[in-house]
């Protein structure tokens, strides 16, 4: 696909630390993460890996929940009524 200025954000610390390391983890974790690496600086360029806290990822959860239980793709003039509450509760 070659994709260009992808950001990958996930909630696990643990996958953000062992796909930067540059050290080798040689179990089983360690190559799944090395071939993960692999693909992404083969397929990605001018990307990057990021952690994000759970609750900063709430909204993308909800919203990519809210997206699989559509019919056809949607286009949202106001606030979508799945991430309302979790809005107005960030700004708390």
């Amino acid at each position: 696909m070659q994709l260009d200025n992808v950001d990958f954000e996930t909630d696990s610390k643990l996958i953000v630390d062992a796909f930067l390391a540059t050290r080798n983890d040689l179990s089983e974790f360690g190559c799944i993460i090395s071939s993960c690496r692999s693909l992404f600086h083969n397929l990605y360029s001018n990307s990057r890996v990021e952690f994000v806290m759970r609750q900063a990822n709430a909204v993308a959860h909800a919203l990519a929940r809210e997206a699989t239980s559509l019919a056809s793709p949607a286009i949202y003039y106001d606030i979508p009524t799945c991430i309302e509450t979790i809005l107005i509760n960030e700004m708390l």
